[in-house]
């Protein structure tokens, strides 16, 4: 009997120890391909300004995914570089694409875009709750932006560029990343406005970031407890031999008495 239990917790033994290796190896895959993921997808940048207050604050940790132009809709929060604009890179908000006209504000202080006025939860703290502090109107030619900052009675956006030929709008080709987290301090995702999806071609859909954060976080679960299961099982089996040899000797024991 003794033999056929030694023989059934080797084999246990084994076998978990197997499985221990494959889960620290699959950990590492999912920990190195996320961080691998991430460097693929997204570029880190520290935002400078207090522009897109309350979204992004100055000295913000972001992450941005890499997209082309072509791709942002209205509402996306975007890293841009354009001649006009000092040339260096900056981060505002998307309001408007080509072809749209632009007003702010209308009886509600909105902004509207083609008659159609958006609600903006993040300008709700601006003083007298206006999407903007000054009134415009501007309409946007095709292939360009019309860009504005979250915090609207200091950032200088797209207002400040009205007098240009282009009224004020940038190239969807300046366009280098779309913001889709603050990472440090931890502010999590930046969600989509939902004043903007209903306007036709909606809104952005979500960059992959969750499942990238997903995949590292179950890497070093992984990681853990693959590491952890032979501390673990070598602990529980001096615990199940003291127990065992406890009871021989009382079986012993009363096999005297």
């Amino acid at each position: 009997m003794s033999g056929t239990a030694g023989r059934t917790n080797g084999g246990r033994g084994r076998l978990g120890s197997v499985l221990s290796g494959l889960a620290v190896a699959v950990g590492c895959v999912l920990f190195l391909g996320g961080f691998a993921w991430a460097a693929v997808e997204y570029r880190p940048y520290a935002v400078p300004t207090n522009s897109m207050d309350p979204t992004i604050k100055a000295g913000d940790r972001v992450l941005a995914q890499r997209i082309s132009g072509g791709e942002v809709r209205r509402g996306d929060v975007v890293v841009f570089s354009d001649e006009q604009w000092a040339n260096m890179p900056m981060v505002k908000r998307v309001v408007g694409v080509g072809g749209d006209k632009i007003a702010c504000c209308d009886s509600d202080g909105r902004l509207t875009v083609n008659g159609k006025a958006v609600d903006e939860p993040y300008v709700k703290g601006m003083l007298g709750g206006r999407a903007s502090s000054t009134d415009f109107s501007a309409t946007v030619p095709s292939g360009q932006l019309f860009l504005l900052g979250d915090e609207r009675s200091g950032s200088l956006d797209s207002r400040v560029h009205l007098e240009d030929a282009a009224q004020g709008s940038v190239p969807r080709t300046v366009v280098d990343a779309r913001v889709d987290a603050v990472v440090w301090p931890l502010g999590g995702l930046i969600g989509r406005p939902e004043g903007f999806a209903a306007l036709p071609g909606g809104v952005s859909q979500p960059g992959p970031v969750r499942l990238i954060v997903a995949a590292v976080l179950a890497g070093v679960a992984l990681i853990l407890g693959g590491a952890a299961y032979a501390p673990v099982a070598g602990w529980l089996s001096r615990a199940r031999s003291g127990r065992g040899a406890r009871s021989a000797e009382g079986v012993a024991a009363d096999a005297g008495r």
